[in-house]
């Protein structure tokens, strides 16, 4: 016998069918954001080893241990999600799965908001020692919270409206 179906936002599918599209779809958004916070991440790892690491000032190697700790922080956020699913697959858990998943993945999102401006900072700092720095990483913290969050929570608000 086939499971009842309902709509849910002019789909028809069952609550497993609407899980298993809502993980395959969280499942492809992150792909792209763990790719990037990885190599983000290996970058940094690195840094310590090169030549003109000891000649930072105490500010700037501060700034590093933040940025690497920001770091580690998304990449353990962003494959949270596939520990999460690994440790209840099978266990009927499906919904609960991605509502935690998502959740994850929005905190590594911000985390890696975080790690990215950070970066930005410390690279400013050593490249330009110029007053302009912290008006050029406002500027891209202004870029990504309109690119990653006010722009899909416009489109949300204003589209879901007309439904």
């Amino acid at each position: 016998m086939e499971p009842a179906r309902q709509a849910h936002n002019g789909r028809r599918e069952s609550e497993e069918e609407r899980a298993d599209r809502r993980w395959n779809e969280l499942l492809q958004e992150v792909r792209v954001a763990q790719t990037g916070v990885q190599i983000l991440f290996g970058f940094l790892l690195t840094v310590v080893f090169t030549p003109r690491f000891p000649g930072l000032a105490p500010s700037e190697k501060a700034i590093y241990v933040v940025t690497l700790c920001l770091g580690a922080a998304a990449n353990g956020a962003l494959i949270g999600p596939v520990a999460f699913h690994r440790f209840v697959t099978g266990r009927h858990l499906k919904p609960q799965t991605v509502i935690w998943a998502s959740r994850l993945t929005i905190v590594g999102i911000i985390l890696l908001l975080a790690t990215i401006i950070s970066a930005f900072l410390l690279i400013l700092r050593v490249a330009l020692h110029d007053s302009a720095v912290p008006w050029i990483v406002s500027g891209l913290v202004a870029w990504f919270l309109l690119c990653w969050f006010a722009l899909p929570v416009w489109a949300r608000r204003r589209y879901a409206a007309k439904r």
